[in-house]
């Protein structure tokens, strides 16, 4: 990931790269990931079939990866950077990689700075050549260190995730492509020569594009980037799919039990000349010199007011300097991402959640009510398992019933106890069904003792 934070906005601020002529690239076919021009025509998120079920990313391969990446780092000055003979080593090792799998592999070359910087451009045979699903991560590193974290990790993650596609016999309805990227880390030089350089023809064969960039910061935050601006802050959304995007991957946490924030498109990382064309976007980050919150130590482990990743861009960005909890999660979420974006084309169903009223209050030992409303938002009804999460001590939730076909609705009761402590809580109310998880949430108030005679004297 680049260096120092810029807020660059979301579209039209990526001044064009002074870079040679464009490289006759030979475009293996396009894949395409089925997601329309309009975020509402794009399918629901699902549990892949029994015949493209998701595989378990081993871990091991992905540090093997990463082992090899720093030992040619320490072969080669101690780094990966733009230009130096540390990043044409990583080439040609993820190159041979793919090329052993059976991938149609490009290297595509671009100057820069009076250098030659490199892209790897890998296709999977098939699917279908107008409906491209591409993932990427840039290779450099900064010339400080090997750039194990930054992004060795995301580079690893995708090439495992590649790798698996080969060994799996995946057949996805869409077409695959991986990309690594070059210069990166003086400014998404790589990824916008790519990009812009592209035929429009072929350009707009690609409707999704995923980014994964740091993904096993040693301090680590589970970032999703926000498709859809849910989380209002910086710029707006991504281009029509984004959101989509971002639901699969938020959908793959919430069933291992992870919880996630949204992280703004400020233009750090790859994403950003694919965004500019109206590409949908969207990948996970683990953080980078940024601070962990109080909030975000108790969410998610690790020690509040210490950078995500206390390495970022130095020397100490090592083997050392990985998280394995989160490098192991980020690969499997890649691999949900391409087997359930790529995969087999089904339409799934899905539907949306609400509660009224959202807020309400009791005192301990009391218990008040609220209705849960669900709809119908693509396909069929779908039965859908109703819980709540986040009550505080001696408090229960009950729902009537228990399970609802999408559409219809259910009585939830939160019944407390005289032990149970004064305080606003944001319960969670989640609904599990066939095809879709989804939440919604009812800020839940406990007042202080109830009345009673006075005390007098």
């Amino acid at each position: 990931m680049r260096g120092s934070p810029r807020r660059l906005g979301r579209l039209g601020r990526f001044a064009p790269v002074g870079v040679a002529a464009a490289l006759a690239l030979p475009l293996a076919a396009s894949m395409t990931v089925g997601l329309p021009a309009s975020a509402s025509a794009l399918p629901a998120t699902s549990q892949a079939v029994a015949a493209n079920a998701v595989p378990d990313i081993s871990l091991d391969n992905v540090k093997g990866h990463l082992q090899q990446l720093q030992s040619i780092a320490n072969a080669n000055g101690g780094n990966r950077a733009h230009g130096r003979s540390g990043f044409r080593a990583s080439v040609d090792y993820v190159k041979a990689k793919l090329d052993a799998a059976g991938f149609t592999t490009t290297v595509q070359s671009f100057s820069y700075n009076g250098a030659t910087g490199y892209n790897v451009i890998a296709d999977w045979p098939g699917g279908d050549p107008n409906d491209v699903l591409m993932l990427g991560a840039h290779l450099d590193s900064v010339t400080a260190g090997p750039g194990i974290n930054d992004n060795g990790s995301g580079s690893a993650g995708i090439l495992e995730v590649a790798l698996e596609v080969a060994r799996s016999g995946f057949t996805p309805g869409k077409h695959l492509r991986f990309g690594w990227w070059g210069a990166e880390e003086l400014g998404l030089r790589g990824s916008n020569y790519y990009v812009t350089n592209l035929p429009s023809t072929e350009r707009s064969k690609i409707k999704a594009y995923y980014n994964f960039d740091m993904i096993g910061s040693p301090n680590p935050g589970y970032f999703i980037y926000d498709g859809d601006d849910s989380d209002r802050t910086g710029s707006g959304p991504g281009p029509a799919g984004s959101d989509y995007l971002e639901r699969v991957l938020q959908d793959y946490f919430a069933s291992i039990n992870v919880p996630t924030r949204g992280t703004d498109f400020d233009g750090r990382s790859d994403y950003g000349p694919f965004i500019r064309y109206g590409i949908a976007a969207g990948g996970t980050f683990t953080g980078a010199e940024g601070r962990k919150t109080s909030a975000e130590a108790q969410m998610w482990g690790g020690t509040a007011g210490q950078a995500y990743d206390r390495c970022y861009h130095s020397s100490c960005d090592t083997m050392s300097n990985i998280n394995d909890t989160a490098l192991n999660r980020n690969a499997d979420a890649i691999a949900y991402a391409v087997w359930t974006v790529a995969g087999s084309g089904r339409q799934t169903d899905d539907f949306s959640m609400a509660v009224s009223p959202a807020t309400g209050s009791t005192d301990p030992g009391s218990s008040l009510t609220t209705t849960v409303s669900t709809t119908v938002t693509r396909g069929s009804a779908q039965t859908v398992a109703l819980s709540a999460s986040g009550l505080p001590g001696g408090a229960t939730a009950t729902f009537t019933p228990a399970s609802v076909t999408a559409g219809g609705s259910a009585t939830m009761t939160i019944g407390t106890t005289a032990a149970t402590p004064a305080g606003t809580y944001q319960v969670t109310i989640t609904g599990r069904g066939t095809d879709a998880t989804r939440t919604t949430t009812f800020a839940l108030t406990v007042t202080g003792a109830g009345g009673g005679a006075c005390q007098g004297y």
